[in-house]
Order: structure tokens, then C-alpha cells, then sequence
């Protein structure tokens, strides 16, 4: 195959995320708004151009509180950081369809070389004859290198917030 410009399909993507609560739980969350710019052979990533970037006001965690907070300056700062974005900068080839893609990942104003582990999942045609690939990719951040510090010290020793981050993508494309 060769390389093709492909439009995201945010209907059947996702972007999660989870961190540490409390030091004995997970909880998770979603951003519901997120774009990409794909220009790639699907089955060669290593010749890829990948863009990905994510509106911070888009946090779902099913706490309307909760999201409010992560918003505010106490963290993601919306109002003055509407979005962390990532731009792959190189690809590894680990295995068949497996790669390592490490980029500028920023958040917060900061920009910090990432990784993430992507696998291409497969494509084929939807019923009615448009070409579509599907990619995942997991990794993981630590906030505080972004200068999201917030936290609050536990009674029982530790704190609310972890600082790792768990970064989980679901990704469909249609050629464009």
C-alpha cells in the first residue's frame, strides 16, 4: 500500500486516560473532542506524519464536579491551554504492525518528547465502500512534568492524585 492522507473517524475513536486515586484505585476518564492529521501507508508506518491534538475542556470522568476541576487552573488550565497535542517526530518498527512512536507531546505549554506504542489493528471496507484502518496506541505521562502539580496529602500517608497517567487510544480513519 501506499502512503494516503486519512480523515479520522471521531464516532468509532476514543481517547482515554486513567491515574491513580487515593493510592488504592483508578479512575478513568475520556476527552470527547480530539482531531488527527494521518498521512501514511498503514501497513508502513515508519514513513508516517501524524498530528493529534485534544481539547482539555473535553474531559468526561462522569463527574460533572470532578470535570469542572480538572478544567480549572488546578490543572489543565482550559481557559489558557485549550488543547495538548502530539507530533510524531520518529517511528520504530518493534514487530509486525507494532511500532514505537515518540513525538513532541505538549500540555499545559509544556512540550516534552513522548512514546507511545501504537499498533495498526487492520482495514478493510465499511458497507458502503469507504476504506478504513484502524490503529491503537498506549502510553503513559507523568503530569507534573507538564506542571499539573496539584495534590492533596492523604491522612493514611501518600497523596490523591498519582502523578502517572495512562494514555489509551482507539482510533478509526477513513481514506480521504
Amino acid at each position: 500500500m501506499t502512503k494516503a492522507i486519512w480523515a479520522l473517524d471521531a464516532v468509532h475513536s476514543s481517547v482515554d486516560f486513567s491515574v491513580r486515586h487515593m493510592m488504592i484505585a483508578n479512575v478513568k476518564g475520556t476527552f470527547n473532542s480530539f482531531n488527527a492529521t494521518i498521512e501514511a501507508d498503514p501497513t508502513d508506518l515508519t514513513t508516517a506524519n501524524i498530528e493529534f491534538s485534544v481539547e482539555t475542556s473535553s474531559v468526561d470522568t462522569r463527574n460533572k464536579d470532578r470535570d469542572g476541576h480538572l478544567v480549572s487552573a488546578d490543572f489543565f488550565d482550559a481557559e489558557n491551554y485549550p488543547t495538548m497535542t502530539f507530533k510524531a517526530t520518529s517511528f520504530e518498527k518493534t514487530d509486525d504492525g507494532e511500532y514505537n512512536v515518540s513525538g513532541d507531546f505538549t500540555l499545559h505549554g509544556i512540550t516534552k518528547q513522548e512514546t507511545f506504542t501504537v499498533t495498526f489493528e487492520g482495514q478493510g471496507k465499511d458497507p458502503w465502500g469507504n476504506e478504513k484502518v484502524g490503529f491503537s496506541a498506549e502510553g503513559s505521562i507523568n503530569r507534573s512534568d507538564y506542571g499539573l502539580v496539584w495534590n492533596a496529602a492523604l491522612e493514611t500517608g501518600g497523596v490523591l492524585v498519582g502523578d502517572k497517567v495512562k494514555i489509551s487510544l482507539q482510533i478509526q480513519a477513513a481514506k480521504a
